[in-house]
């Protein structure tokens, strides 16, 4: 039955709405408010903040295809695999959604720094990822993986096996059902998955700050450009940041379709 037109929302709910939309909305208006815009072109160049940018495309976008090329099939074990404790398995990869990131730099440091128990291995046959454009990928790559997986695992798990089962009935191999069917199928959840992949890695500071440094033209992402230049120039911090909100919103804009889709 067709929602009435007419209906209300209660007062309670119109007033908690109202203090959510203002929570996320003010500190953008104040962005806005004080960014000293007389000074937008100075300003940024001056606070290498358009390297910055070009280096945090560069390593959030090789995160979204990262966590596409390795979260997808981890979404495929844990939805249609049986493999032995699935839950506790899920529990693992989804970790870094809610483990502070600056841990996960320290996991990562333990694990693929030079001293680490697979980084000594890499530094052995001269493969370095701490303090280099690699590194800021691997953390990145770390932090927004859970994101891919959870989008598809929920996609896979939605579909309607009768469609893959046609395929199959009427001849089809396994790879060409993948591909032709399921896949497809998949597009929503999966364009989801790299939008939201993407969006935590553009703003990944913790991890990589911990793992790769802050080293300018190198690993210094424009989160860490804000933190660096917060400490002597705040006018230009708050104008770094709007590129990150304009930058974000951009995408957000554009794939609105199949991020929110009905």
């Amino acid at each position: 039955m067709a929602a009435s037109p007419g209906r209300k929302t209660p007062i309670v709910i119109s007033v908690l709405a109202t203090l959510g939309i203002l929570l996320v909305a003010l500190p953008i208006a104040a962005l806005l408010i004080r960014a000293p815009w007389s000074h937008l072109v100075d300003e940024l160049s001056s606070s290498g903040a358009w390297t910055a940018l070009r280096l945090s495309i560069l390593v959030s976008l090789a995160a979204a295809g990262l966590s596409l090329i390795l979260g997808a099939p981890i979404a495929w074990v844990l939805a249609r695999s049986d493999v032995p404790a699935r839950s506790l398995l899920r529990a693992i990869v989804i970790l870094p959604l809610v483990l502070p990131p600056v841990v996960g730099g320290v996991g990562l440091l333990a694990a693929l720094g030079r001293s680490g128990i697979v980084g000594r291995w890499l530094d052995g046959i001269g493969i370095q990822l701490t303090f280099t454009i690699w590194g800021a990928i691997a953390a990145t790559t770390f932090v927004s993986i859970p994101l891919m997986i959870l989008a598809v695992e929920a996609g896979l798990r939605s579909l309607d096996p009768r469609f893959e089962q046609a395929a199959s009935a009427m001849g089809a191999s396994r790879g060409y059902v993948l591909r032709r069917v399921t896949v497809p199928l998949l597009r929503p959840q999966i364009a989801a998955g790299l939008v939201l992949a993407w969006a935590r890695a553009l703003g990944e500071f913790g991890a990589t700050i911990t793992f790769a440094g802050n080293l300018a033209g190198r690993t210094q992402t424009l989160p860490l450009a804000v933190y660096q230049t917060r400490q002597t120039d705040p006018g230009a911090a708050i104008l770094i940041s709007l590129l990150l909100v304009v930058l974000s919103l951009i995408v957000l804009v554009a794939m609105r379709d199949r991020i929110f889709a009905r």
